[in-house]
């Protein structure tokens, strides 16, 4: 299904279905606000809606505990909502069915009326009351993990989540460089989207670090086909020492399950808490704008299956003029690497980025900012996506 046509130059109405309240943490909420004030950029009618999936649905990173009390993330997000022009456009619906922003009525009439129902990510509580004329999308954030699930579901006779329009930002889904099923479905490419032209780009401080943000085990580990697909924890493995064979200053913001806290510290990396770094969108532009660049390992599940997943994270320090040394995924099939960016399979080849980073940083630091906005901005980007659904 494609989106109905329009007269020209009259605003789509366009629905994002993602995580904002249940994970306010700096990272999610930058990649929605993205999208939300990408698309107004472009002149449409954006809203944000989000529904509780239960009870105990709600992250409350101070606490790092589940809760059902929505409050203390909607305290800091209306203040943004209101910064990046999303106005009284958004609606959550607690585990009690409580409605926080819009109404009810007013959320009914929004999605009878909606163009584009974009999911990025959430259960999709919203789809089956949207519109029949509505073209209803899903972009998978979970490249090469998201299709083997499914794939496994069709296996098992079950039904996969119906939408009209299948995408990814996983570069190499649905083509024979990466070894991640399809399950079936034609999968369109979504870089994620950066508001790069909103981002001034200021000189990164001589003695920053090169730092990531990310979480040890986020998720647990998926048996596809006999074999096991794990997180970040088992790709650090590779860079452990890294640090002892780069001049380059190197600090992991990282929580999560079973973090090797004082092994990290032997090997001489520095250590932040990501939920300190992530407890606000502010804080978490901050962290990355005080940083010199970034090195990260990626997912095992991205780097084995070669789905070519590139994070809107990775995008962010780019479209901050700050190069990127991260574990290749396949994305190096499509983005330019080897100045500004780099794409490294071991730690020799990490430090060997590092050490040239520094030796021409105002070089590298150009470059990056190059490469967001080549590939990443989010006008450029979500035009693109918008195009394919009324082509």
């Amino acid at each position: 299904m494609s989106v109905p046509a329009k007269r020209a130059g009259t605003p789509l109405r366009i629905v994002l279905d993602a995580y904002v309240v249940q994970y306010p943490l700096g990272g999610v909420v930058s990649y929605a606000l993205q999208f939300l004030a990408g698309f107004r950029d472009l002149g449409h009618d954006v809203y944000l809606l989000e529904k509780s999936p239960g009870p105990q649905s709600c992250y409350d990173p101070r606490s790092d505990t589940m809760t059902d009390d929505a409050r203390p993330a909607l305290a800091w997000l209306r203040p943004l909502f209101q910064r990046f022009r999303v106005g009284d456009r958004w609606c959550y619906v607690d585990a009690a069915g409580d409605y926080h922003g819009m109404s009810r009525r007013q959320v009914d009439e929004v999605l009878r009326s909606t163009d584009v129902f974009l999911n990025i990510g959430t259960h999709g509580y919203w789809k089956d009351e949207v519109g029949r004329s509505t073209c209803r999308v899903l972009l998978d954030g979970e490249p090469g993990f998201r299709q083997m699930k499914m794939e496994l579901a069709r296996t098992a006779g079950e039904d996969l989540p119906e939408y009209d329009r299948y995408f990814t930002d996983g570069l190499n889904i649905g083509t024979p460089s990466t070894r991640a099923p399809s399950a079936g479905l034609n999968w369109g490419i979504m870089p994620p989207p950066v508001r790069v032209d909103a981002i001034e780009p200021t000189p990164a401080a001589r003695r920053g670090r090169f730092t990531t943000v990310m979480n040890w085990e986020s998720h647990k580990p998926l048996v596809f086909r006999d074999r096991r697909y794990g997180q970040k924890a088992e790709e650090f493995e590779r860079f452990m020492d890294l640090p002892r064979r780069t001049r380059a200053p190197l600090e992991v913001a990282v929580s999560g399950r079973r973090v090797p806290v004082e092994r990290l510290k032997r090997y001489g990396w520095s250590l932040r808490s990501a939920n300190a770094v992530s407890a606000s969108a502010d804080g978490y532009w901050r962290y990355i704008r005080a940083s010199r660049g970034e090195f990260s390992v990626a997912k095992n599940v991205f780097v084995v299956t070669r789905c070519g997943m590139f994070s809107e994270r990775s995008a962010m320090y780019l479209a901050h003029g700050r190069p990127v040394v991260v574990q290749d995924t396949g994305f190096s099939d499509h983005l330019p690497c080897g100045r500004g960016l780099f794409a490294v399979h071991d730690a020799d080849e990490a430090a060997q980025a590092l050490d040239e980073i520094e030796g021409d940083y105002a070089g590298h630091a150009a470059a990056a900012r190059e490469i967001a906005v080549a590939h990443f901005d989010a006008r450029k980007v979500l035009r693109r996506f918008l195009d394919d659904l009324t082509a």
